[in-house]
C-alpha cells in the first residue's frame, strides 16, 4: 500500500526520498516494533534490542562496502557540519604541514573554513574560477606527501558536480565527505582513512551521521579533547555516548536491508542510479538549449542534477508547473538558484520517467517564449 503518492516524486536534494517498503515499515514501527513490543519513538538507547540493532546495521553497512576488520562504524550526531570540526580537531590539530583540501562548491568551502581553524590548511585546487562549474582534472593537481591528510567532497549537491575517481596518494590519509553519495556505488573504502556520510540523502533521515574511520585515526587522535568530539571515546561507547537518534539509526538499518537483500548490493544499485542520470540528461542536452546543465559534462553528478532554464520567469513557472503536477523538492539551492533534481537512491526509474515527460511537455508548451 502507498502511503502518499507523492513521495514516489520527491526530488528535494534533503532530506531525501526513502524507499516506499522502508515508508511501511517505519508507519508500523511507530505504533508497534514487533520483535519489541514498543513504539520505535520509545524504545531505550540502553536497550537489548537496540544494541542489537546497532550491530545489524554496521554488519550490513560493513557486508556492502566489503570494508575490512581495521575500520570503525559510528553512528553520530551533529551532521557532516561537526565532522567539518571532528576531522581537522584529530588530525590536524599541533601538525606543522598544512592539510590539502578541495574548494569544489558550497559544501566545501565550508569544510575549508572550519579546517582553518584548527591548522595550516593548503586549498590544493579551487573551482571559484571556473564558477564552480566543473572539477580538477589529474594533471591539475600535485599533492604534497607531507601533508596530514587530504580532504575532499565526493559529489556536491548545489552544483551537481561529482568525482568519479578516487584523489590523493596512498601514503596520505584521504577523508571524504560522501553525504550525498554514500552507498549509492561500490566504493574503495579501505583507501580512505575516514569517510562521513549524513543520513538524510539516501540512507536515512536527518538526525544521524555514519562514520567508518581507521583504527589507526581513532588511536592517534589526540589526548585534549571533549570527550563528545573525541572518535576515541565514541568507539569506546559503541555509538551509544549519550542518546543517539535511535529513530534515525533504526531507519538506516532498513535502508541497508532494502540495498542488500531488495536491491542486491552496490553495484546494482549503481546501475539503477546511472540509467536514472543518463536519461534525465539525455533529455536536457537534447532540449535544443532551453534546459542548460550547471555542470561540464565530465563532471556531471548523477546524484544531483543542477540545470537553468532560460529566464528567470520560465524557471518560476516551470517550478509553479511542476509542483501543480505533483513533484516536489526541484527548486535549486539558494547559492545558485535554477532547478535541481536530486535523483538519490530511493527515487525511482520511473519517476525520472515521469519529470522527464513532464518536462518534455513544457518544454513543447512554452519554447517559443525565449
Amino acid at each position: 500500500m502507498s502511503l502518499n503518492p507523492n513521495n514516489a516524486l520527491n526530488f528535494s536534494g534533503g532530506p531525501g526520498a526513502l524507499p516506499e517498503v522502508v515508508l511501511n515499515q517505519v508507519q508500523q514501527a511507530i505504533i508497534n516494533v514487533p520483535e519489541a513490543g514498543l513504539s520505535i519513538l520509545g524504545i531505550s538507547h540502553r536497550s537489548d534490542w537496540f544494541e542489537n540493532v546497532v550491530r545489524e546495521t554496521e554488519n550490513n553497512i560493513r557486508t556492502l562496502l566489503g570494508l575490512p576488520s581495521d575500520y570503525h562504524i559510528l553512528f553520530l550526531q551533529g551532521g557532516a557540519t561537526q565532522q567539518f570540526s571532528m576531522v581537522p580537531m584529530t588530525m590536524l590539530r599541533g601538525k606543522k604541514h598544512p592539510a590539502e583540501y578541495f574548494d569544489t562548491g558550497y559544501w566545501s568551502r565550508k569544510v575549508v573554513t572550519e579546517a582553518m581553524r584548527e591548522g595550516p590548511v593548503r586549498v590544493i585546487w579551487s573551482g571559484e574560477q571556473h564558477g564552480y562549474r566543473r572539477l580538477p582534472t589529474d594533471e591539475e593537481l600535485d599533492f604534497s606527501p607531507d601533508a596530514p591528510y587530504i580532504h575532499y567532497v565526493s559529489n556536491e549537491t548545489v552544483e551537481g558536480l561529482q568525482f568519479n575517481r578516487i584523489l590523493g596518494r596512498d601514503d596520505v590519509p584521504r577523508v571524504c565527505d560522501m553525504s550525498s553519495d554514500f552507498l549509492s556505488k561500490p566504493c574503495e573504502a579501505d583507501k580512505f582513512s575516514l569517510i562521513y556520510a549524513h543520513a538524510q540523502k539516501n540512507i536515512g533521515p536527518a538526525g544521524v551521521t555514519i562514520v567508518l574511520v581507521r583504527d589507526s585515526v581513532v588511536q592517534n587522535a589526540p589526548d585534549n579533547l571533549p570527550s563528545f568530539l573525541d572518535y576515541r571515546r565514541q568507539v569506546e561507547s559503541h555509538s551509544n555516548f549519550n542518546t543517539p537518534p535511535v529513530f534515525a539509526i533504526y531507519v538506516v538499518l532498513l535502508v541497508t536491508r532494502w540495498l542488500l537483500n531488495e536491491v542486491g548490493g552496490l553495484e546494482n544499485m549503481a546501475q539503477i542510479n546511472q540509467q536514472k542520470a543518463k536519461l534525465l540528461y539525455g533529455l536536457i542536452d537534447g532540449s535544443n538549449d532551453f534546459y542548460r546543465p550547471w555542470g561540464e559534462a565530465a563532471f556531471r553528478s548523477d546524484m544531483n542534477v543542477a540545470f537553468n532554464l532560460p529566464t528567470k520567469d520560465l524557471e518560476a513557472l516551470f517550478l509553479n508547473e511542476a509542483t501543480a503536477a505533483g513533484f516536489s523538492g526541484l527548486g535549486g539551492h539558494r547559492a545558485i538558484g535554477g532547478v535541481r533534481a536530486s535523483i538519490y537512491n530511493a527515487l525511482t526509474l520511473g519517476a525520472v520517467e515521469k519529470l522527464t515527460g513532464f518536462m518534455e511537455d513544457f518544454r513543447f508548451k512554452h519554447h517559443a517564449k525565449y
